[in-house]
């Protein structure tokens, strides 16, 4: 091949990629482009959900000891700075804390299985008013049609009490499973709470050295918000739990305790968790008092809930820890899809996680500044849009958001002065109004 040749061949490929370029329309092609990536992201995270599928009777406690490390660490911290071995503090620490756990336990075990027949005497009671009801009722119905009326209900309460109280763990997983897991869970647990800034520095030994510092920034960043997350988190379902708990306590509903127990519970799995729970004890009140005091629960369940979200959580969750709640419930969906119960509450700490951590390997938060809000507003929150499409043009009204939006990217980098705020305008408000961008 001559010189000449050579020269032409490279040529002759751009020519090539050129004309294949002109025959296939810019956008077919950039949505080809990101199709395929799309595909290799969906590919990808197949491949980690079977992977933790293969792997989930080892790294479900390596997620828990390092989710309950998070809430027990503040504690032996407090114990080493006051001269305690940190031996010493981690022994305390997780000994009180089985002590209590294993305490609570017992006692609302206890409760739920004392409770368990009374709450049957109730159901029938409250079955067998309903009956008379349907027949003797403005509805007026026949006896014939209402004669099985529950009957199924109350043989599964009065015929499968064992089971209810009972066989619940047994059928979620096996005996030996738990207690291995339990076992792995506390082993991993003391190694944390001892030297667990000592793993991770070890651990990320593997991130080449031009980044390794980044990567354990943005761990130490992401594991100082699961601290966050855990505190918040335990205190808003204690109030949750004491809230519900006493009100149903005075509405006198049966396993008023039990029921309380399972909102603290179900608090760690935020919105759902929540919901499920209160529903639960707005049904066991139905069932036993009537509509009366289950309305009265409904309340109360409600207004828990609303003190959560609006002064609880805003209060005690750092800014780096807010997230929005549809990300939120799409993660816990995707987690309990995957991995069951554990996946729904394991979801929203990753998501905390890893939310810091990239934020702060893209260098968008330092020295616990969060760039994105510019001291704003407290984190991602669930606000509400001004209105824009209620007007006779919606394509005018998208012209001017698209306008409104480049002007505020092309400022992103601009901070205002001290005591001066900058005010993003409304422009359907605008045109109202008469006024213009402050």
């Amino acid at each position: 091949m001559t010189e000449a040749e050579r020269a032409q061949r490279p040529r002759d490929a751009r020519d090539l990629a050129s004309i294949d370029r002109a025959k296939v329309h810019p956008q077919v092609r950039a949505a080809a482009e990101w199709a395929w990536r799309l595909l290799l992201l969906v590919a990808a995270g197949y491949v980690a959900t079977q992977l933790f599928r293969e792997f989930e009777e080892v790294l479900v406690p390596i997620a828990l000891a390092i989710l309950i490390s998070a809430m027990l660490v503040p504690g032996v911290d407090a114990l080493d700075r006051r001269g305690l071995p940190r031996s010493l503090a981690v022994i305390v620490n997780l000994v009180v804390a089985i002590g209590l756990l294993s305490a609570v336990m017992t006692f609302v075990v206890r409760e739920f299985i004392d409770g368990v027949p009374e709450l049957a005497e109730q159901v029938r009671v409250t079955v067998e008013k309903t009956r008379e009801w349907l027949i003797n009722g403005p509805l007026g119905l026949d006896r014939d049609q209402v004669r099985n009326f529950g009957t199924d209900t109350l043989d599964f309460i009065q015929h499968n009490q064992d089971r209810v109280t009972s066989g619940a763990l047994a059928t979620a997983t096996t005996a030996t499973e738990i207690i291995t897991g339990a076992l792995l869970t506390l082993f991993l647990l003391i190694f944390f709470l001892y030297g667990g800034g000592q793993i991770w520095r070890f651990s990320v030994n593997v991130i080449p050295q031009a980044n390794r510092n980044r990567v354990w920034e943005a761990g130490i960043a992401g594991f100082g918000t699961l601290v966050g997350y855990v505190r918040a988190t335990v205190a808003v379902a204690f109030v949750d739990a004491c809230g519900i708990g006493i009100g149903l306590a005075i509405l006198q509903v049966p396993l008023a305790l039990p029921l309380a127990s399972l909102v603290f519970l179900g608090a760690f799995i935020p919105i759902v968790g929540a919901l499920v729970t209160g529903t639960l004890a707005v049904l066991v009140a139905l069932v036993t008092q009537g509509w009366i005091a289950a309305v009265v629960a409904l309340a109360i369940v409600v207004g828990v809930m609303q003190l959560e979200s609006h002064v609880l959580q805003p209060f005690l969750l750092g800014r780096s820890v807010r997230l929005h709640p549809v990300a939120v419930v799409l993660g816990i969906a995707a987690g309990l899809v995957s991995a069951g119960i554990i996946g729904g509450l394991l979801a929203v700490p990753l998501i905390a996680f890893f939310n810091t951590a990239v934020r702060r390997l893209k260098g968008s938060v330092a020295d616990g500044h969060d760039a994105a809000d510019d001291g704003r507003r407290p984190g991602v929150v669930a606000e509400p849009d001004p209105p824009v499409w209620d007007t006779d043009d919606p394509d005018a009204a998208a012209e001017t958001l698209s306008r409104q939006a480049s002007g505020t990217d092309s400022r992103a980098g601009d901070v205002a002065p001290e005591g001066q705020g900058q005010e993003i305008s409304d422009p359907a408000r605008g045109d109202r109004d008469g006024r213009g961008t402050t």
